[in-house]
């Protein structure tokens, strides 16, 4: 038997069925094919949304945001306290100068000393403590923006120096170089 097609040609029904039977074959394989692959998407879906500890991935995300904002709000607190400590070392004692001299030569060795102490403004206390034979004395002078209303000593006047220098060896050059670093920061 024949069939056929709008007039243009005539197939043999047997062809017919077979082709209709052969793309049903295929069609049922591609189908095996892809229910086969979609369970192994939804059992590596499924491996991947279970913890170790039978976690989902859900609450492993919310826990990580919860630990992300609390990073975040112990940042802030970070910030705001290094702030407050950066601004009260603005009045601390940044800059020290020491010179060791023998106050009365060679009567108590080099025990004596001068020390500056200073803030970032310059403005602190030279401590001068003259040793002897006899006793120990100490004196202290305040020094405002780099400057003493009392006359100061030799060693005083060095110990001073090297405090507004930054003391790094050699006053002149620390000056310049601590010019230089206060000139690149502004």
């Amino acid at each position: 038997m024949k069939l056929d097609v709008f007039g243009l040609f005539s197939v043999e029904v047997l062809y017919v069925v077979i082709g209709i039977i052969a793309m049903l074959i295929v069609s049922i394989i591609l189908g095996i094919i892809g229910i086969v692959k979609a369970a192994k998407l939804k059992k590596r879906y499924n491996q991947f949304m279970e913890g170790s500890d039978g976690k989902t991935i859900e609450k492993l995300i919310k826990d990580n945001l919860e630990d992300i904002g609390d990073l975040k709000n112990v940042t802030k607190k970070n910030t705001v306290a290094i702030k407050d400590i950066y601004d009260k070392m603005q009045y601390t004692f940044q800059k020290v100068g020491v010179v060791t001299y023998d106050a009365f030569h060679e009567m108590g060795g080099k025990l004596s000393f001068a020390i500056c102490m200073l803030d970032k403004n310059n403005n602190g206390y030279i401590v001068n403590v003259m040793h002897s034979n006899t006793g120990c004395f100490a004196y202290v002078k305040e020094i405002v923006s780099g400057k003493s209303f009392l006359e100061l000593g030799d060693e005083e006047q060095e110990a001073l120096n090297h405090a507004v220098a930054g003391k790094m060896g050699d006053a002149e050059l620390s000056r310049e170089i601590n010019e230089k670093i206060n000139a690149d920061k502004m």
